[in-house]
């Protein structure tokens, strides 16, 4: 499809805005502080131009003062040289694409008021734009012949109190009758759903709604993007991930599955009718033959084991590819043959690329090293990939797959790293209670000496099945707890992923159980070593990890000097009715706590750290964002007032706006500033 370029639009936007880019922080002695963490541009949105000649990428970058962030985009060869930042604008481009000429690039921009697709030249210049859709547009994809563009907009949900009362358009009252009215930030009252219209190089319509009169969500909330869906190599057919429940039916269930949809007549085909887990991210091989997917084999677990499945389009057969690969399967790549199909997957507490061969099921793994990668493109033979580790932040690599070497391109940060110290991150195994073995990450101070005595936090995980692998976070930054001359243990307790499926599932129903004792087997383990002061003990965590902290402080024996607990359950009674994702609590937690012949469920319900608050004797600082709807504030604020009521020491910052992370730059800020504050207090 030809591009048609109409006009060219400035850049700047009516309310004057001052352009955010890359900041300049006052670094001292080397060390990572709040404001530091919060310069850093965080590299994302990696495409490869389809001659595989180019890379095309984003860098967010975010202002303390402005209280705000904003992305930009940039083009380089693909072995790194030429490299040219091609927006500089106070508006945000996002989901930026390659157009089939190599030449033009196709972005949505909130420059005209809301998020709109753009196209532009793939120098930044003849900025056009393409649609003028009410209520904007969340992402898109164009067919493999550019005549038609599939693209994501929210719709109305629902019907709205001002439907039923029109005479009460000013009313703030939200009238519910059923279950998944709010989901993890936000009331329910609009759902995304794919269009698809046909495209002449210049202007789009509206679009055909695919799902349109069905009450439902693609891609599905609250992560979903338009790797949700995708086109067939012929571009006839459209496929969707869609979990087609609504209310109650949502809230209980992950059963999502795989739709066809014909562009020509219309018709949808449930392609993985049966198949009751999550089936998500369709996949088309190049050659049309094959569908790939990631799949979970359980209705109501939200963290099986993630599958590689294929299916034979011309006769119907699923294969997973993975059933002697104990592990999970995510970010599937085709090569050019439909032969093979590259993925990620973490092992070990790293996440490496692996390659699977469709003839014979083999899994190879391409990558070794101590970091994680993600976001594979293939870029002639070469692959382009993100990778990151506790150290460093996300960077554009070339990832040579015959022998997994991989070069730097992007050097988003380097000039920042350059200036900072960071502290040695170390793999360590430890015995557990039961005789297995646990990998737990150490990190150090910078510039560590083995002859003093530093205060040690044991960190934990939240999830509970997220991998405690070389993640980099804005947030729980193991760096700058380390830059505070702090010792920073990190469990892969039981539940984590990257272990196997027996080490991973066995915290479900087992809360207050195993993983606890292998909390407490990783500190009393590095506790022993003379460097740490085992008189100056704390405990962190957020979400699963804010329960753990809250449940330890029942339990710890005398461990710890200080708590804290972000965003944690507290009361587990009153956690099971206020969630909103039910399959959560009834999978994890066993079931409802009035069940009472339900031996699960009453174990869970007897290990609710709200039951064991008289036993609390350490400091304990609470975090929790009211916007939170996965983990109510209500359930911080309890654990605040029990720890005053008690006697003990507490201080608790609550974030009206922010929801289950803290997303602001200021409120960020604050976040470090109080978390490290409470520990230098009670532990310094």
């Amino acid at each position: 499809m030809a591009i048609v370029v109409l006009a060219t639009t400035s850049c700047a936007t009516k309310d004057n805005s001052p352009i955010i880019g890359k900041q300049n922080p006052e670094i001292k002695n080397g060390r990572m502080t709040p404001e530091v963490l919060w310069a850093f541009g965080r590299v994302g949105g990696l495409q490869v131009s389809p001659d595989g000649k180019r890379v095309l990428y984003s860098v967010s970058y975010y202002s303390v003062a402005e209280d705000k962030g904003n992305s930009e985009l940039f083009v380089m060869n693909a072995d790194g040289s030429d490299k040219k930042q091609i927006t500089e604008s106070a508006v945000r481009e996002a989901s930026a694409k390659w157009m089939n000429d190599n030449e033009h690039i196709a972005f949505l921009s909130s420059e005209s008021g809301t998020m709109q697709l753009w196209i532009m030249k793939s120098d930044g210049s003849d900025r056009q734009q393409i649609t003028e859709r009410e209520g904007g547009v969340n992402d898109f994809s164009f067919s493999p012949d550019e005549s038609k563009l599939l693209f994501v907009a929210d719709v109305k949900y629902g019907e709205r109190t001002v439907d039923k009362h029109p005479d009460l358009p000013k009313s703030s009252g939200i009238i519910v009758n059923d279950l998944m009215y709010k989901h993890w930030d936000e009331w329910v009252q609009a759902i995304p759903h794919p269009f698809v219209a046909e495209f002449d190089g210049s202007k789009i319509a509206n679009g055909k709604d695919i799902l349109k009169d069905e009450p439902f969500e693609s891609p599905m909330k609250p992560f979903g993007g338009i790797e949700q869906l995708a086109w067939s190599p012929d571009g006839k057919t459209i496929a969707y991930t869609c979990r087609k429940k609504t209310g109650k039916a949502y809230a209980i269930s992950t059963n999502s599955d795989i739709y066809f949809y014909d562009i020509a007549n219309g018709k949808t085909v449930n392609k993985t009718e049966g198949m009751m887990g999550y089936d998500i991210n369709p996949s088309f091989s190049p050659d049309g033959k094959w569908l790939a997917w990631e799949s979970m084999e359980h209705d109501g677990c939200e963290s099986d084991k993630n599958r590689l499945f294929i299916m034979n389009l011309q006769t119907g057969e699923k294969t997973d590819l993975s059933t002697s690969f104990d592990q999970n399967s995510e970010g599937l790549t085709w090569t050019p043959d439909s032969k093979s199909i590259y993925f990620t997957s973490v092992w070990h507490g790293v996440t490496q690329i692996y390659k699977a061969d469709i003839a014979d099921a083999k899994i190879t793994q391409i990558t070794k090293g101590q970091h994680d990668y993600e976001a594979i493109e293939l870029a002639g033979n070469k692959l382009i990939a993100l990778k990151h580790s506790m150290s460093k932040p996300n960077e554009v690599y070339s990832v040579d797959p015959t022998n997994g070497e991989a070069v730097e391109l992007s050097f988003e940060n380097k000039d920042l790293l350059a200036k900072l110290n960071m502290g040695k991150v170390e793999e360590r195994w430890v015995t557990t209670t039961d005789n297995k073995q646990m990998l737990v990450w150490v990190i150090y101070p910078p510039q560590f000496d083995h002859n003093k005595k530093y205060p040690t936090l044991l960190y934990c995980q939240g999830g509970p099945q997220s991998a405690v692998s070389q993640f980099w976070s804005y947030r729980w930054n193991f760096q700058i707890m380390a830059a505070n001359d702090y010792i920073i243990v990190a469990p892969n307790r039981r539940g984590l992923p990257g272990f196997g499926g027996e080490w991973l599932t066995q915290i479900s129903g087992d809360y207050g159980g195993q993983n606890m004792k292998d909390y407490l087997s990783a500190i009393d383990d590095v506790a022993k070593e003379p460097y740490v002061n085992k008189d100056k003990l704390g405990c962190v965590g957020a979400s699963y990890g804010g329960f753990s902290a809250y449940w330890l402080a029942g339990h710890h024996e005398k461990r710890f000097k200080a708590f804290i607990a972000h965003d944690g359950m507290f009361n587990l009674p009153q956690q099971y009715l206020e969630t909103e994702e039910m399959w959560f609590v009834n999978w994890d937690l066993g079931g409802a706590y009035w069940e009472k012949d339900n031996v699960v469920a009453q174990r869970s319900y007897a290990n609710s750290p709200h039951l064991f608050v008289d036993k609390w004797d350490a400091p304990i600082l609470v975090i929790h964002g009211e916007k939170d709807y996965r983990i109510l504030a209500s359930q911080g604020m309890a654990a605040f007032n029990a720890a005053v009521l008690r006697g003990v020491p507490s201080e608790m910052l609550i974030f009206p706006d922010e929801n289950h992370w803290v997303l602001k730059p200021q409120n960020g800020v604050l976040w470090q500033r109080t978390f490290i504050g409470w520990l230098d207090k009670w532990l310094k």
